[in-house]
């Protein structure tokens, strides 16, 4: 094949499988993992796919920051089946802490309280679905909010969390990648998300399908950070790297 049938081809399986590796495109192509990479490199120039480790995707890798309503209305269905797969994870007078974002969100909705439950939170639309219940104590965090995420950030939320060891931080992130790890689309979000790993004894990602594969700007941490990953569907290599680290996985089906 010349330039332009390699292209073609390319093009092709990226739009049937909506990703392609190196690997995969040497062995059809029988040419050099060199060749296919300037392959791949002229085709993210001509913004036709978005290069990723190892291969290509159609998908762009890299999120970039919405307003928590847009963001609510994505992936609804898997962020509902998360929510209330790590809802069942809170015990009876528990002490948690629950990060900001949409999935999030959907746990706090889920959550019924047995006895007594403490919540640290930086979420405000966590706040306001867990005070609906009598017997939740909400402690929220304060500092400056954010408007596309409706969650705080800063210097103050960073000096309460100083005070606070929970059983288990429940975290929303907006890209899970094998080589950067989880992250956020905010800086400040990201280091107030790695305040509170250290303040919490178990550490519960909440991430659907969309977001494996994806890096945001601010990383929060590497994957030795995180003890259980809780999703809709995980892509295989995923599935292996956790496994071969000791990272629990949990897969719920959609409702």
């Amino acid at each position: 094949m010349n330039n332009v049938e390699r292209h073609q081809y390319i093009i092709q399986q990226i739009n049937a499988n909506g990703n392609v590796s190196v690997l995969d495109l040497c062995d059809s192509l029988g040419v050099s993992s060199v060749t296919i990479r300037k392959d791949l490199q002229f085709l993210e120039d001509s913004k036709l796919l978005f290069r990723t480790h190892g291969g290509a995707t159609i998908q762009n890798p890299y999120q970039t920051d919405r307003h928590v309503n847009e963001k609510a209305k994505l992936h609804e269905l898997e962020k509902v089946s998360i929510g209330k797969k790590a809802a069942s994870l809170v015990m009876k007078n528990d002490s948690i802490i629950i990060g900001s974002g949409t999935t999030t969100q959907f746990l706090a909705r889920e959550i019924i309280p047995i006895d007594n439950l403490t919540v640290v939170t930086s979420a405000l639309n966590v706040t306001l679905e867990l005070i609906k219940h009598q017997t939740v104590e909400v402690i929220q965090l304060g500092g400056v909010v954010r408007h596309t995420s409706s969650s705080v950030i800063g210097q103050y939320a960073d000096a309460i969390l100083n005070n606070f060891f929970c059983s288990k931080l429940f975290l929303g992130v907006d890209g899970v990648d094998l080589e950067y790890g989880i992250s956020t689309t905010s800086a400040q979000e990201a280091m107030l998300n790695h305040k509170m790993i250290d303040a919490a004894q178990k550490v519960i990602i909440l991430a659907d399908s969309s977001k494996f594969g994806r890096k945001s700007f601010g990383k929060i941490a590497d994957f030795s950070k995180i003890d259980t990953i809780i999703s809709d569907s995980i892509p295989e290599e995923y599935i292996d790297y956790f496994e071969s680290i000791g990272v629990e996985i949990i897969i719920c089906d959609k409702e």
